[in-house]
């Protein structure tokens, strides 16, 4: 005699023959698995997440209710259309096609978790040294990188392409593509090396090999932009800048920077007088920094002049153009007011021997 719990089996068979019953069931369990997941789960989550100090968790379970959503639809789209599907290679290629979209998906959530790990990580620099600010970008290309190299070859494994052929073309590719993008990839290494060891930030001045002098307002893999004093945008390669001298003028414990004029006085000119001169000429002068006094140093004995030199620090190193300005101005104002003399070149030209009157001089 049959059983009750065989007479159920034999009843479920019975149903689950008809695919119209079998969809139904389908979406009904992936409609169940997300109400669970949406009222149950991800409230939990979300509860553990708030009692954290940090809000980066509350961040990370905001993509994620998404992205689970998304790969219980996709799972029950799948299951539905090869339950349809009654031939083995369609089947096959339906796995495939849902296995792409899955993995797609799953990098999507990954690369915005990661975007707001990196954020956060440095953010807090002070705890975790190894990322900061100017080598956040250099943290997220990499990431990416690995990212893409990985979702790639789980693609072409889905779809059973054979990866060793694929291997050895991208490494002959690669030799190609490295020799005509040398410079390129010179750029780009150097650029890894910039962010990492950190010459220099945004908003700073720098000073490439005593040509190129601004503020720096983007730090790129290939190249780094400066902004002159002329309004002009610069944009020069990592690979020049890795291989020049490179002066950081505010990269010092504050944002001032020492501006130095040479000063010639005549021979003969009281030498503290004009030290005073110099001194007096830079009161209450502006752009400069009030606690710091201008130093006046009797440097040399030219040729043709005793040689001061005037210094003084200027409170940003934007203003060092309009502090030479004042500095001159002053100071050759200064001069001309106390009576002492600006020399210039002068030459004693001797003639040995002077034709007489009337007397074309020797022909040579």
């Amino acid at each position: 005699m049959e059983s009750v719990f065989d007479q159920v089996l034999g009843s479920l068979d019975r149903i689950f023959v008809d695919p119209w019953w079998r969809a139904g069931v389908i979406i009904s369990g992936a409609f169940v698995i997300g109400v669970f997941l949406r009222l149950v789960v991800l409230p939990i989550l979300n509860k553990v997440a708030s009692r954290s100090k940090t809000k980066i968790d509350d961040k990370i379970f905001s993509r994620l209710n998404l992205t689970l959503i998304r790969v219980v639809v996709l799972e029950a789209a799948h299951l539905l259309i090869r339950d349809w599907v009654g031939d083995a290679h369609v089947e096959g290629l339906i796995d495939s096609l849902f296995l792409t979209l899955l993995v797609l998906f799953v990098g999507k959530a990954l690369l915005d978790i990661s975007s707001i790990t990196f954020e956060y990580l440095s953010e807090v620099a002070d705890k975790y040294t190894w990322i900061q600010n100017s080598t956040l970008p250099l943290f997220k290309f990499i990431f990416k990188v690995v990212l893409f190299a990985v979702q790639t070859y789980m693609i072409m494994s889905a779809w059973e392409i054979n990866l060793t052929s694929w291997l050895a073309s991208a490494g002959v590719m690669g030799i190609a593509v490295g020799f005509a993008a040398k410079d390129t990839l010179a750029n780009f290494i150097s650029g890894i090396f910039i962010l990492v060891d950190a010459p220099y930030k945004v908003g700073q001045y720098i000073y490439i090999d005593g040509q190129t002098r601004g503020v720096v307002t983007d730090i790129g893999m290939r190249s780094t932009r400066l902004l002159t004093n002329d309004n002009v945008e610069v944009t020069v390669p990592n690979g020049v800048i890795g291989n020049s001298m490179v002066i950081n003028e505010t990269s010092g414990p504050s944002s001032r920077m020492r501006v130095r004029v040479n000063v010639g006085v005549a021979y003969g000119s009281d030498v503290e007088q004009v030290r005073q001169t110099l001194v007096d000429a830079l009161v209450e002068m502006p752009y400069l920094e009030k606690d710091q006094q201008a130093t006046v140093r009797f440097v040399a004995m030219g040729e043709s002049s005793l040689d001061f030199q005037v210094m003084v620090w200027a409170r940003h190193p934007a203003f060092r153009g309009k502090v030479i300005d004042g500095l001159n101005t002053r100071i050759y104002n200064a001069l001309g007011e106390a009576g002492i003399e600006i020399p210039f070149p002068q030459r004693d030209i001797n003639i040995r021997n002077w034709p007489a009157q009337g007397e074309l001089p020797p022909k040579e």
